[in-house]
């Protein structure tokens, strides 16, 4: 995208809000950066230079402009849509892998030489990862800075920062003040929400339709673990540092935010889980060009536009999740889930409502008595089964996993079949053009739209869908009267 200075430049010129992400404008005669809808009157062409990722132009040595905040813009579609080395690399990235490991870390995780994905990523991205990776710890130290009233010291800590001084420098590099100058600007931070709680706000690009996002997060919400509460869907975590507890509320423009960690070193962590999990990256604006383009979808597409894939902040927890839900009702799978969350899962405190749980470790699961968990036998062989291969870490659902590789696994998995591994690719793994066309719902869609009603005759029918198949799914539910379709009311509450 940033290559395509035409385009580029219309995009600054008409402050087009849906290219945030895809492109940073950086202005030779200022030494700024920006997202391209800046509200600034925009610089000469002669002036701009494109780049494709926020580290890219700090590299450059550009600073980030205080108006628009580029560093807080949405992700680019592009991790979410795309499987290959670059797109596993960013979503680890932003997951925190770097904070733990470093390159080596990285490298490992996508099975390459420290070389080789330096290389692809300074290609692609103008950045190596050392770069982006302080991109991004310089983005949380920022909203560490300004919504919270933390020691400085404290900040370089939780973000990432190995030193005082490399927290100094990367500030005043990256957004022209100190520290204590951004705290001084934001006029916040004298009274945080608490130890380790942080509210913000996640960005995203519109339209988003929440119905169907936040219906379906709640009506599926596993007791103890999940909850809707006061027009909030409220989760624990399992971070690398700790457990926390995520508060997430739609707003018109945006998601707020609140987070509750035990271990302040997990908040990029945090912040990336829930914005997967909403699907928040995602370009809305393509969707509905393709889907719409259908005249059998065009209906739906119009009438709802922005429906997200509701995925997951825990892959391995929504593969068991999964596999407890085969052929049952929403109710009885949350019903298993909750026994199973009771049974296994580590006990969390949480003053603010009713959650008690975090949901269960697969080797936990793989290591209880497969007669404490109520269900039918087969069915039981198969969890117990996936738990293992989960455990033994021989499937790989991470946000760094290969998408082929994890299908050809599951689907060896006794008991776990072609609905199941497609249900798993597009909640747990977040492959946006995964379908399940014989999926009870899609097909009742189906046969309401008039279109093919045998699931091989759908898969192939759904071929025009492509890439976005997933989105296509959400459309086909949203055809049906259910509870996953809208948001509950207010006052109405899931535990």
């Amino acid at each position: 995208m940033h290559e395509e200075r035409e385009q580029c430049i219309r995009a600054v010129q008409s402050k087009d809000a849906r290219f945030d992400g895809w492109f940073f404008t950086a202005v030779v005669t200022t030494g700024i950066y920006c997202r391209p809808s800046c509200p600034v009157v925009p610089p000469k062409p002669a002036n701009m230079r494109f780049f494709p990722s926020a580290a890219a132009a700090q590299q450059a040595g550009f600073r980030a402009c205080k108006r628009c905040r580029p560093d807080a813009s949405p992700g680019s579609p592009e991790w979410d849509v795309r499987a290959d080395v670059v797109a596993r690399a960013m979503r680890l990235i932003a997951d925190g892998v770097m904070d733990h490991g470093g390159v080596t870390a990285l490298a490992a995780r996508l099975g390459y030489s420290v070389r080789q994905v330096e290389r692809q990523l300074l290609a692609e991205l103008g950045a190596g990862p050392l770069a982006l990776a302080r991109a991004q710890r310089a983005q949380t130290a920022r909203l560490l800075i300004e919504t919270t009233a933390l020691a400085m010291s404290d900040v370089a800590f939780a973000a990432g920062f190995a030193s005082i001084r490399a927290f100094n420098d990367t500030v005043r590099e990256v957004f022209g003040l100190s520290p204590t100058q951004l705290r001084e600007r934001a006029g916040r931070g004298q009274a945080d929400a608490g130890v380790g709680t942080l509210a913000l706000r996640l960005p995203f690009r519109t339209p988003l339709c929440p119905d169907n996002l936040f219906g379906h997060l709640a009506a599926t919400a596993v007791p103890g673990v999940e909850e809707w509460r006061s027009g909030c869907y409220r989760r624990t975590l399992r971070l690398p540092h700790g457990h926390g507890i995520a508060e997430l509320r739609p707003q018109p423009d945006h998601v707020s935010c609140r987070l509750s960690l035990t271990d302040l070193r997990d908040l990029s962590s945090a912040i990336s889980r829930c914005r997967r999990m909403l699907d928040l990256d995602a370009d809305p604006v393509a969707v509905a060009e393709l889907l719409g383009a259908d005249p059998l979808l065009t209906p739906l597409v119009a009438k709802a536009p922005g429906r997200r894939v509701p995925r997951t902040v825990d892959p391995e927890e929504f593969a068991i999740r999964a596999v407890l839900g085969q052929q049952v009702s929403v109710r009885t799978a949350r019903t298993l889930a909750a026994r199973l969350a009771t049974e296994l899962g580590q006990p969390v405190e949480d003053p603010g409502g009713g959650l008690t749980r975090l949901f269960p470790e697969p080797a936990a699961i793989a290591e209880a008595d497969g007669g404490t968990i109520a269900m039918p036998a087969a069915r039981r062989r198969s969890l117990l089964a996936l738990a293992r291969e989960l455990a033994g870490e021989r499937i790989d659902l991470s946000v760094g996993g290969d998408w082929h590789e994890a299908r050809l696994r599951l689907a060896a998995v006794p008991g776990v079949g072609p609905w199941t591994v497609e249900i798993i690719a597009m909640r747990a793994l977040g492959d946006p053009d995964a379908f399940a066309p014989s999926d009870l719902g899609v097909l009742a869609a189906a046969r309401a739209l008039g279109l093919p009603t045998a699931p091989s005759a759908l898969a192939s029918r759904s071929a025009d869908w492509q890439p976005w198949r997933a989105y296509a799914v959400q459309y086909l539910w949203a055809a049906a009267d259910h509870d996953i379709n809208r948001m509950p009311a207010t006052s109405e509450e899931h535990r």
